[in-house]
């Protein structure tokens, strides 16, 4: 019998091709090296600029094949507005086991052939089967209030994820990792390192659920690198920028980006190991990273949230039964069971001020409103919140926190990397770049499966 076609999409978001061929040349990325040795080897290009390039645009663009101004999903969250197919909903059309591993901006067409986890900023997507909820609600409160000083999770919620992640191939690296973050952690240092223990709890889930289902297709998403470039490439390369960090900053930053490369590494280790059975596997990046210089004239970005959402309504006045969702640095969405209630909570919100101007970014969307505060440069510390046309005000930082003390660093790149490593290890290096809009086809012709007619992508070809 003929050996069965199978595909891994290892999603490593925003990974940089010149930091990734200055790691491998450094000798610190033996895994990746190996990976890039066996493989056809690409540089992609978005073909998107700002403000149309984000992650959660490109990868959209990966899943379906669709440019921006066909698909139009503009914010993270959106992903159920758009009914096209993906590659997973083809595959299970198909007949074929998925297994959707935390993709960015993902959804799927019903019923799904397999497992479904959505990315840790979903609200509108549900995983499936709902056995992975714990799982679910704990990495995503985890990810959504790392800024936060305690996480809003429950002895209850804790209990439920470790039933979880030990019925669900919890392994000893993974609890030994654990502990010594934990432990790391004491003297109020290596917080950051913490979205890397995230990450092995995923792969464990991952590669649990993988030997159970035996998918045709799967993917994996991880999102912790592209955090710690956009926080830390001033600490790694600080002569390109005009505001240096502190030495103690340096002191503990500096390696961040170095150790988010490493740790993708150990698990580009596993993905290899667990491709023994001959899957294919492919590595993307969607997009990649620059250094962000773009804001040292003006003392570099920084973001405020809400460290109390329901302050803020209270404080703009909206009484009406609501529910708050965070998405991602300060955004955020709250929803109502009326239209009229959402109109008026955003006309409420927009009056908020500091300063003479307007202190949120305020929209309708999805019978709710999108907010987010739009004050990017550094505000005093008595800085006052007002109501336009009232004389009551609050202070600014009782309702809302600068999200860290990092300057942004990293701003995104429309080059991202996609190496596809076949069964027979062929290895070749092209040197046009290629659109995004090739990968779902390609990825289809891997699994022997027709395209479908709304992609307008030509899949790659390999040579000889």
């Amino acid at each position: 019998m003929a050996r069965q076609e199978s595909v891994i999409l290892v999603e490593f978001n925003e990974l940089s091709p010149i930091l990734m061929e200055r790691f491998m040349g450094e000798g610190i990325l033996p895994n990746f090296l190996r990976f890039y040795q066996e493989s056809h080897v690409y540089v992609t290009d978005a073909a998107e600029r700002a403000p149309c390039l984000d992650p959660w645009i490109q990868w959209v663009t990966v899943h379906t094949g669709l440019t921006y101004d066909e698909h139009q999903i503009f914010h993270l969250g959106e992903a159920h507005k758009l009914k096209s197919k993906r590659i997973w909903d083809l595959a299970s059309d198909a007949g074929l086991p998925v297994w959707v591993c935390g993709s960015m901006n993902s959804y799927h067409t019903s019923p799904l052939k397999g497992f479904f986890l959505p990315d840790p900023w979903a609200s509108e997507v549900q995983p499936e089967p709902k056995e992975l909820l714990p799982y679910f609600h704990f990495i995503r409160m985890n990810v959504l209030e790392h800024t936060n000083d305690r996480i809003p999770l429950s002895a209850a919620d804790y209990l439920k994820f470790l039933s979880f992640m030990v019925s669900h191939g919890l392994s000893v690296s993974t609890i030994r990792e654990s502990v010594r973050q934990l432990l790391s952690e004491k003297n109020g240092q290596n917080n950051w390192r913490r979205a890397t223990i995230l990450d092995k709890f995923q792969f464990d889930v991952f590669r649990n659920v993988y030997r159970k289902l035996k998918p045709r297709f799967s993917t994996f998403f991880s999102n912790s690198t592209a955090h710690f470039q956009h926080k830390y490439w001033r600490h790694m390369d600080p002569e390109v920028f005009q505001i240096k960090p502190t030495q103690q900053e340096l002191a503990e930053y500096k390696a961040a980006i170095r150790v988010g490369y490493q740790e993708m590494d150990k698990l580009i280790g596993k993905f290899l190991k667990l491709a023994e059975d001959g899957a294919t596997l492919v590595f993307c990046t969607a997009l990649s990273q620059q250094p962000c210089l773009i804001y040292e004239e003006q003392g570099g970005k920084v973001v405020y949230r809400p460290n109390d959402f329901e302050a803020l309504l209270k404080f703009a006045g909206v009484t009406a039964p609501h529910s708050v969702a965070p998405v991602m640095a300060e955004e955020f969405h709250v929803r109502f069971a009326k239209e009229a209630d959402a109109h008026e909570a955003m006309n409420r919100l927009k009056a908020l001020h500091v300063a003479g101007r307007s202190a949120l970014t305020v929209e309708l969307r999805d019978g709710g409103v999108f907010a987010g505060c739009q004050f990017y440069t550094t505000l005093p510390a008595d800085a006052k919140l007002s109501l336009k046309d009232s004389e009551h005000t609050v202070q600014f930082f009782d309702i809302f926190y600068q999200l860290d003390e990092s300057l942004k660093s990293g701003m995104h790149h429309p080059d991202g990397m996609l190496w596809i490593r076949k069964a027979d290890r062929s290895h070749c290096v092209y040197p046009a770049k290629v659109p995004l809009t090739s990968i779902a086809p390609t990825v289809l012709d891997l699994l022997s499966i027709p395209h479908a007619k709304f992609m307008r992508g030509e899949p790659l070809r390999f040579a000889a």
